[in-house]
């Protein structure tokens, strides 16, 4: 099964997450190693593929990634302004 959200995108968070990323100035490798310590696993590979959008994105990872950053899920989801 497949899920596009816009015609070519498996999720909606992947462009807020480079965002907030690159705001930090850390690297893929950086946020999927301190989002591991969350205890799931990420690899910079998982970080790359969500923010390209071609990697569906679990519910459990919305919010692990969300309290990393310290902002609400609404606002990763493009619910909410900061």
């Amino acid at each position: 099964m497949k899920i596009y959200w816009n015609g070519t995108s498996k999720n909606i968070i992947g462009e807020r997450v480079r965002e907030l990323r690159i705001k930090q100035d850390i690297s893929q490798r950086t946020l999927a190693a301190r989002l591991t310590l969350s205890g799931i696993e990420f690899s910079d590979l998982t970080v790359l593929r969500i923010e390209q959008g071609s990697r569906f994105v679990p519910d459990y990872e919305v919010a692990a990634i969300a309290d990393y950053f310290k902002i609400s899920t609404d606002f990763l989801l493009g619910r909410a302004k900061e």
